[in-house]
């Protein structure tokens, strides 16, 4: 499944803070949208701080950032809290919006087979297309690449 270039699909999740995010609403920004499988584990946790490390730089390229994951509201808050993430964390409890972007996806790991969240991430534009994905993203470096393209996006 690849999006690039189609009309992003709009979403309404829950979120912390008592919060309900749509995407939609967010249209003339720059959206980073970013699935990661779960909260406070060392691979996500790190992708999430170097989010929230260039939280400043994004909202200087008019862009926002969301993470989702299946984790229910309460479990992001703990994240948040533990890790001062600046940005909302969108519930995915019901997969509609991992479905939806198409990243719940057969996984495999020490020989197991199992579905799960794939860690990828999605720039939708201010017209609400989206522009760029990365799917099966390897956390290293992975931030700076998507700041990179926003940044040549808004040129």
């Amino acid at each position: 499944m690849n999006l690039v270039g189609k009309q992003a699909p709009d979403l309404t999740l829950a979120a912390n803070g008592e919060q309900t995010i749509t995407l939609s609403d967010y249209k003339g920004s720059y959206i980073v949208l970013y699935f990661y499988p779960k909260d406070m584990t060392p691979g996500c946790t790190t992708e999430a701080c170097d989010f929230r490390d260039q939280t400043e730089v994004f909202k200087q390229e008019n862009a926002v950032v969301f993470g989702v994951s299946p984790d229910p509201v309460a479990k992001h808050e703990q994240f948040i809290e533990k890790h001062n993430l600046p940005f909302p964390l969108l519930a995915d409890e019901e997969l509609t919006a991992a479905k939806a972007y198409g990243v719940w996806q057969l996984k495999k790991n020490f020989g197991k087979e199992y579905m799960g969240i794939v860690r990828s991430t999605f720039v939708i534009d201010k017209e609400f297309n989206v522009v760029k994905e990365w799917r099966g993203v390897r956390v290293k470096n992975h931030v700076d690449d998507v700041l990179a393209f926003i940044k040549g996006e808004a040129e």
